[in-house]
């Protein structure tokens, strides 16, 4: 691999979830990937849809791993790689078409992931698209064994992560005025959930 990280998930899933974000995404759309990790995600839809402006995002002890994977990759569509923590006040992109996140809200604490859609509603546009991929609960159960062993996976590692509930993370993106689209069912027991930012805020 060229000396390149390498992740063998994003490798496996790149090409199921380029068929989802096509099908969302609109040509000219600026793009911002929250948790670009190694890279693979961003050259790999930057190369199949040149259309669309692909800006890469990680937390701070993560941008030497996601720099040397976009190393010399002259995509003109591929934007360079900005540093994202969820938390932070503001954001490094404005007036966004679409943001996608793939394996994050699972691993990121729980009390992040409003902060997640916080920001999200702040910076996509009206209209927009939010794009999440990963593993997820729903009513409180597993979809698969895999899921409930990997979960457990998480909290041995980490007892702040674990596979989220979809009805809480779309609570989240409701109070953020995203409209939910669709729930596609994913390789290896994963999502791919959909929002639109709302046209007009509703909220309140």
């Amino acid at each position: 691999m060229n000396n390149k990280p390498f992740s063998q998930a994003c490798e496996n899933n790149k090409q199921p979830i380029l068929e989802v974000i096509a099908s969302h995404f609109k040509a000219g759309d600026r793009i911002m990937e929250i948790g670009s990790g190694t890279g693979q995600h961003a050259l790999y839809f930057c190369k199949q849809r040149p259309e669309l402006i692909w800006v890469p995002c990680e937390i701070p002890e993560n941008m030497d791993t996601l720099a040397a994977g976009l190393l010399r990759n002259g995509l003109a569509n591929l934007m360079p790689a900005q540093v994202l923590d969820v938390r932070q006040s503001e954001w490094p992109e404005q007036g966004l078409g679409g943001l996608f996140s793939a394996n994050c809200l699972h691993i990121m604490p729980a009390a992040f992931n409003a902060d997640f859609f916080r920001g999200a509603g702040e910076v996509l546009l009206p209209g927009a698209t939010l794009c999440v991929y990963g593993p997820f609960k729903y009513q409180g159960e597993f979809t698969s064994d895999s899921n409930a062993r990997f979960d457990e996976w998480l909290k041995n590692r980490n007892s702040l992560s674990g596979i989220r509930d979809f009805e809480k993370i779309n609570q989240l993106a409701k109070e953020n005025a995203f409209e939910f689209i669709e729930d596609r069912a994913m390789p290896a027991n994963n999502q791919c959930l959909i929002w639109r930012k709302e046209l007009v805020n509703q909220k309140g």
